[in-house]
Parts: structure tokens; sequence; C-alpha cells
């Protein structure tokens, strides 16, 4: 598991930023939904503070919260309708796939305290390592790592780290076998 970070809120510096990715994603990403586009939209993306490879693939219809929290090597891809949920890093080795529908999220609330608009607020890095694979309608939860060359099974649910060569499946995830 990645290290929890007690942010407590989502400062004002941030919203605006968020404010601001939302407009450029609105007229410079989302429309541009083809292949032929690829390169565009990793610009934009790079343009906006993410470290990405321009031989990563980002879909069109891929919801990302925050840009400048985003690192994907090459031939890493987030496929069509993913939300990346990335209020802290997320980290997508080479050749990691992230297929349709499935849900990145770095973020939670603390469970021992009353949170509040101004309080509670904790994130953890999701990191996935070389070859891993994410399938359809997943969802990676805060902090969690996902191993070299594992697989996670459509419609799962992953709250803690996937070893290395392992495919999970269920919800909550639960080992099937090794690869």
């Amino acid at each position: 598991m990645n290290d929890i970070h007690h942010i407590g809120y989502v400062s004002k510096g941030i919203k605006i930023r968020r404010a601001l990715w939302n407009i450029v994603c609105v007229f410079l990403f989302r429309p541009f939904i083809t292949g032929l586009f690829r390169k565009w939209r990793i610009f934009i993306l790079n343009l906006a503070g993410a470290k990405i490879s321009y031989k990563a693939n980002v879909y069109a219809s891929v919801k990302i919260w925050a840009p400048w929290n985003l690192v994907m090597d090459e031939g890493a891809c987030l496929g069509p309708d993913v939300i990346c949920y990335n209020q802290d890093k997320v980290v997508l080795g080479k050749d990691v796939t992230v297929s349709q529908y499935s849900y990145l999220c770095t973020a939670g609330h603390e469970t021992d305290i009353q949170n509040t608009a101004s309080e509670g607020l904790i994130t953890a890095e999701i990191t996935l390592d070389d070859g891993a694979w994410v399938g359809t309608r997943a969802f990676i939860g805060m902090g969690v790592n996902v191993g070299k060359n594992a697989i996670v099974g459509a419609t799962a649910s992953v709250f803690k780290d996937v070893e290395e060569s392992t495919i999970v499946g269920g919800n909550p995830a639960k080992v099937i076998r090794k690869r």
C-alpha cells in the first residue's frame, strides 16, 4: 500500500486549477475523439502538467480529475469512459491497460472523525506496474499497487495490493490464480 496523505480538504488553488482544466477539457480534449488525435490529447494533458509518453493512449471520453497527478509510460492506455479520480498520483507503467468504465480512486475520508467540508479528506497514490491489466468496470482504491503483469478481473473492487503476475476478481477482490 502506498502512504496515506491527510490533506483535510481541496484547496482553493486546486479548485481554480480544476476549473481551468475542465474548460480546457471541454474545448481542447474531449472533441478530438478519433485515434488521429491521440498525440494531440497527450499534448494537452502534458501541457496541463501530466507526464505522459507520446507512445501511450488516452481516450477522449476519459475523465481525469487532475492531469498534473497523472504519469503514463509508453504503451499505457486509459480506455473509454475510465474515471481517473486522481487527487493523488496515478502512475501507469509500461504497457498497462485500464479497460473501459474502470474507476481509479486516490481519495477517501477518514473514518475516525466526523467529516466536514474542511476536514477529513485523505489521499494515496495508485500505481499500476508494467504489464498490468485492469478489466472493465473494475474499481481500484486509494493506495493500491497492482504488480507487474497482474490482472484485475472485470467488475473487481481492489482495496489491497495485488502481487506480481496474480489474477484477482470479485468484490472485494480475491486471488483467483497466478499467471
